[in-house]
């Protein structure tokens, strides 16, 4: 086989890959946006203040309905615990809400089966429950109280960290920022079967949508091709190699452990890895060690980073053998209680796309995804139109969507807030170091302070109060300030936008 040739065949399987699962994608990140504008993340907050067993399965529960990417369940998770929610469960809602999500189930299903998608819920049960049983016996309780100390108490660029004795509203999602201040009086939240009948409501839903892909971009193409070049130049023997097969629970257990590992070495987080994830199957690697490794996207080596900064080196070591064990322990359950059922498939394909692009169901279901990803995209471009955005922001370095009333971090820049998805992304924007010179620079931009959008100041709509000038995406969102303006006064309404 020529180089050229290697690589052709290898980039074509990465886009049968791609095509197989489009429609599952557009599906599974619409239903996550509609779910994200529809439920408060105020209201999570004060629903997880311990870790009895009702507190825990609602913990799951609301991080399955608030899927997203590891980085960004990582930050909420950090940003729950600070603010007074038990840490247990911030851990078992961060571990939901990256894989107890129905995007990585249809994945999952259509590239290597049904049984891989069921065995993610049953797997993703079973680590909650492992998570709530081990993690209290196994994590000092001083250890905690260092770590939430640490949280609120360590500078952040233009910001503190919300202290944890603040009140928080969450009823009207009033909201405190991180370093204690007022955000102002925020917009009364309407009733969530009014906001589901509402164009409004629906372009925030797709907002989330095309942050959320935007989000996410780079993990899916990495993911895509690195799976598309594993099964197509990496001989099975290299695979066998890694994998013990023929020793019975030993080799479970091996590739069990060995999944994380490889989720480790990969980089690849969130929905990203379930593409090498088939890689290895065909390569492979055990039912068991599959799940495992699909499971291991909260320890990559950038996330334990993360962890570290957080938490500390002490608990975030102690955090990667429990995770690990958790895991590996759920995979290996998956796989005999599977074996039981006569669920584990028998055979194993030679790749794991092969049809590419052809007229079959898969082609008219990404037909009717595209269409149904256009009119989100009117949607979200919409949103000032519809008197929408007023809520959330957009993260200024990744493009995620967040709440302003829990947005993880914040900061203050040329008298605009900004508000972003996770510490490292507010880092990011706020020293040059860490890549904001990557991003638009700020003074070139400003946001606009109805729906978040940033705009350039040269061709945005404009209006003046209290000496400043604010700017805005269309005439919707400028109608939408002036008439809020008008109804509350210009002091209330500064107040609140500053």
């Amino acid at each position: 086989m020529s180089v050229l040739s290697a690589v052709g065949n290898s980039l074509y399987e990465a886009f049968s890959m791609f095509w197989e699962t489009l429609w599952a994608l557009v599906l599974g990140f619409g239903l996550s946006g509609a779910v994200q504008a529809f439920v408060s993340r105020g209201q999570m907050q004060a629903a997880l203040g311990n870790h009895r067993p009702a507190t825990v399965a609602r913990a799951g529960f609301l991080g399955m309905v608030s899927s997203s990417c590891s980085f960004a369940a990582a930050a909420l998770s950090k940003s729950l615990f600070a603010r007074g929610a038990d840490f247990t469960t911030s851990m078992v809602f961060m571990f939901a809400s990256t894989n107890l999500v129905v995007e990585l189930g249809i994945v999952l299903w259509l590239l290597i089966g049904w049984q891989f998608a069921l065995a993610e819920f049953v797997g993703g049960a079973i680590m909650i429950v492992l998570l709530a049983v081990i993690m209290p016996r196994v994590i000092p309780r001083r250890w905690i109280d260092d770590a939430r100390s640490r949280l609120n108490s360590a500078p952040s660029s233009g910001d503190g960290h919300a202290h944890p004795d603040t009140p928080t509203d969450a009823t009207n999602d009033a909201a405190i920022n991180d370093g204690g201040e007022d955000r102002g009086p925020q917009q009364q939240r309407r009733p969530v079967r009014e906001r589901i009948g509402s164009l409004a409501g629906w372009s925030d839903a797709a907002g989330y949508t095309i942050s959320d892909l935007r989000m996410l971009r780079k993990e899916l193409v990495i993911g895509f091709l690195i799976a598309g070049f594993a099964t197509v130049l990496v001989p099975t023997a290299v695979w066998q190699s890694l994998f013990v097969t023929g020793h019975g629970f030993w080799s479970s257990l091996e590739n069990a452990l060995l999944g994380p590992l490889l989720a480790i070495l990969a980089f690849v987080c969130s929905i990203g890895n379930v593409p090498l994830a088939a890689a290895l199957w065909v390569g492979g690697i055990s039912f068991g060690g599959v799940i495992s490794f699909v499971f291991a996207d909260l320890i990559t080596l950038p996330l334990l980073l993360i962890y570290r900064k957080y938490y500390g080196g002490r608990l975030t070591l102690r955090l990667l053998a429990v995770f690990w064990a958790v895991m590996s322990g759920a995979g290996l359950a998956v796989e005999y209680l599977f074996s039981l059922l006569g669920l584990v498939p028998g055979t194993r394909p030679h790749l794991v796309a092969t049809e590419g692009v052809s007229w079959n169901y898969t082609t008219v279901l990404n037909m009717i995804a595209l269409a149904g990803f256009a009119v989100l995209y009117w949607l979200y471009r919409s949103r000032g139109r519809f008197g929408s955005g007023a809520d959330f922001a957009t993260d200024p370095v990744c493009g995620m969507q967040v709440e302003k009333t829990a947005a993880p971090a914040s900061a203050m820049h040329d008298g605009q807030r900004y508000y972003f998805c996770s510490d490292s992304c507010q880092q990011r924007f706020t020293t040059p170091d860490h890549g904001r010179t990557a991003e638009p620079a700020p003074t070139a931009t400003v946001v606009d302070p109805v729906c978040g959008m940033t705009v350039d100041p040269a061709t945005a709509q404009t209006a003046e109060l209290d000496g400043h000038t604010y700017h805005f995406c269309s005439q919707g969102c400028r109608y939408t300030f002036t008439t809020a303006r008008d109804t509350r006064g210009n002091r209330a309404l500064s107040q609140e936008l500053s």
